[in-house]
């Protein structure tokens, strides 16, 4: 069981095959949902699981939303977008790790899987996931 933090194969076909939209007018909606150390995601990832899903104060099943804070740009070869940070207030939770995904109500599939590094606790606090900066070095979702 390990979390290895990468874009989901899936997503990179699902963006070749048009079924993914980050554009600013999109009427697509993505989710980040939290999973503990016994999670098994990486590449593979197709799509949402509640396998090994954080449960506990403050956090509902599926996650929450992410809000698209730098639509879709490029630098040289890179092209990249930004997610505004993710809270969940007066929680009592440990994650490891995260998953990016398109609730879509349907397969809601895989777009990206976080490795936090060890595990994050919050006890009655905000766990909050602060997106690396918005740029071609850094931002999570990066294309080159």
């Amino acid at each position: 069981m390990a979390i290895s933090q990468a874009l989901c194969t899936s997503f990179k076909v699902a963006l070749l095959n048009g079924e993914m939209d980050f554009s600013s007018d999109t009427s697509q909606t993505f989710k980040v949902a939290l999973y503990t150390s016994s999670a098994t995601l990486g590449a593979a990832t197709a799509s949402y699981t509640t396998t090994e899903e954080v449960s506990g104060t403050g956090y509902t099943a599926g996650g929450e939303e992410v809000t698209i804070a730098l639509n879709p740009t490029s630098s040289g070869t890179t092209a990249y977008l930004d997610f505004d940070d993710v809270t969940w207030s007066t929680a009592t939770i440990t994650a490891r790790g995260a998953l990016v995904y398109k609730a879509d109500g349907g397969t809601n599939p895989a777009v990206a899987v976080l490795d936090f590094g060890g595990d994050k606790t919050s006890t009655a606090g905000d766990f909050t996931i602060v997106w690396p900066a918005g740029d071609v070095s850094n931002a999570i979702i990066r294309i080159s």
